[in-house]
């Protein structure tokens, strides 16, 4: 592939993020979050450019590799936050396991009612962790990488959007509650909105982040045997 292509296209992957950003800290609204709005700015860009799809995944390869070793640093958070994790403990694995395992029923249940295919279920079951991990386990379940793309990044907004408010309208008040609750639901997105209610909240949240993943990752041989 022609290099000047390869600049082109981190470039504009680079410049989408920055501007969406940009506007995302002006105006502090959730729907603005640079994960979302640099998508649709990315995909504008590459229809303006006449950017071949294909193209564009081969030039951009390199963010793919980026991605792949930020598995590797969900540790960090679950290393800094220990002495959260070593007094709460109990607290998050009953809150993380119920989370994760009503997530993973609503969609069984929902491929039931729906008759949905076996590719776009093993697609769906991941969606509700990180995008990391919702990757390697929706390949190793045989799902479509772009399928799980779009819907976890469509469950975080949808959590970021409407967990805050759930929780107000529920009186839950439980500082450990709502981190773990945003953390399990809408991911890093979930637990960075945790961390403007408070360190606790913040820290309980960045947990459930890992903990989640770590959790459905040791379901997959059982759901790989289910396909």
């Amino acid at each position: 592939m022609m290099p000047l292509l390869i600049m082109l296209c981190i470039a504009i992957t680079i410049g989408s993020y920055l501007f969406s950003l940009t506007l995302y800290k002006k105006y502090k609204k959730p729907w603005l979050n640079p994960l979302y709005t640099a998508s649709a700015l990315l995909i504008a860009v590459i229809f303006a450019f006449h950017i071949q799809a294909d193209a564009y995944l081969q030039a951009s390869s390199v963010f793919n590799q980026l991605l792949q070793l930020a598995v590797v640093s969900l540790a960090v958070p679950l290393y800094k936050q220990l002495s959260y994790l070593k007094k709460n403990y109990k607290k998050i694995i009953a809150g993380v396991i119920m989370g994760t395992a009503l997530g993973l029923a609503a969609v069984i249940a929902m491929s039931h009612i729906f008759h949905l295919q076996e590719q776009l279920l093993a697609s769906l079951i991941p969606r509700s962790v990180t995008l990391p991990i919702a990757l390697i386990i929706s390949s190793d379940l045989g799902g479509i990488s772009s399928t799980t793309i779009f819907f976890v990044i469509t469950s975080a907004l949808i959590s970021l959007i409407v967990g805050p408010k759930t929780l107000y309208l529920l009186g839950i008040n439980s500082k450990s509650a709502k981190g773990l609750a945003m953390g399990t639901s809408a991911q890093m997105l979930g637990a960075n909105r945790s961390f403007a209610w408070g360190k606790e909240e913040g820290a309980m949240g960045n947990i459930a982040v890992t903990t989640s993943a770590i959790f459905l990752s040791l379901l997959v041989p059982i759901l790989t045997l289910l396909f």
